[in-house]
């Protein structure tokens, strides 16, 4: 969703204007006096601003000299909508400032992509690992937060094998960081639910376990898809260099499959 301004005078395009934006998913201000459309234009941070060329007072001609001059407005782009229909209109409206041209009558089919053409599109924010810790006993779940989230992941916190596939399903974790006996089902039975869906697969699978140090408890581990044995207690360090260790496996994965 773009936050968009459309300046036009003529109530019925400016009408038509918004509602087709607004129609689309766009966050639409419509004014119909140039000189207030140029003050939203300053203080509102836009990502487009349409504007009419042919208005009483000031026209778009002066709109774009101003628009183009404000150091605040400049990266801005700005779109004529206009009747004009004489050769060498177009270029002599783009030669203003203006950085597109939009003919009226407005067709609907093609106004709005004509419009979301000039959206850049936005940075796409880095989004923060989610580590699935699970565990029956509930400090070792808080330790295991309380190491991890200070170090830059999110936590999702499940006391089961149930509570884990209900956790995963609501959010498909980037980390599976469990426990291996648990009354419920333990961490065996839960690697082998994961391991069966093509969908999680490929989610990396640690055991931390104060009663996994038997070889027999670890060859099954690793046999079933497990990345990793840990033995608690563990360095926090050490436990957020494993995590991480996990991540950059995947992808390095990623990188070398594409």
């Amino acid at each position: 969703m773009a936050k968009l301004l459309v300046i036009e005078d003529n109530r019925t395009n400016l009408e038509l204007m918004t509602y087709l934006l607004r129609a689309f998913g766009h966050e639409v201000v419509g004014i119909s006096d140039a000189f207030e459309g140029l003050d939203a234009a300053r203080a509102g941070a836009f990502d487009v601003v349409i504007s009419d060329v042919l208005m009483p007072g000031l026209d778009g001609f002066e709109i774009a000299r101003r628009f183009k001059a404000d150091d605040r407005l400049r990266t801005t782009p700005l779109v004529a909508v206009t009747a004009l229909a004489m050769v060498g209109d177009r270029e002599r409206v783009l030669e203003a400032g203006f950085d597109g041209y939009i003919a009226k009558p407005i067709e609907p089919e093609s106004f709005v992509p004509l419009v979301q053409s000039f959206i850049a599109p936005r940075p796409v924010e880095p989004r923060t690992p989610l580590v699935l810790a699970v565990d029956d006993i509930q400090v070792n779940l808080d330790v295991i937060e309380g190491t991890l989230r200070p170090s830059g992941f999110r936590v999702a916190l499940a006391r089961g094998k149930s509570e884990a596939l209900a956790a995963i399903g609501r959010e498909r974790p980037d980390v599976i960081l469990s426990d291996l006996h648990m009354p419920g089902g333990d961490g065996f039975g839960l690697i082998e639910a994961v391991k069966a869906d093509p969908r999680l697969a490929d989610i990396p699978f640690l055991f931390l376990s104060s009663t996994g140090w038997r070889t027999a408890d670890q060859r099954r581990g690793m046999e079933l898809g497990a990345r990793k044995f840990l033995i608690r207690p563990i360095e926090p360090s050490r436990l957020v260099e494993e995590v991480r260790a996990a991540l950059d496996q995947v992808h390095d994965g990623k990188s070398t499959d594409s």
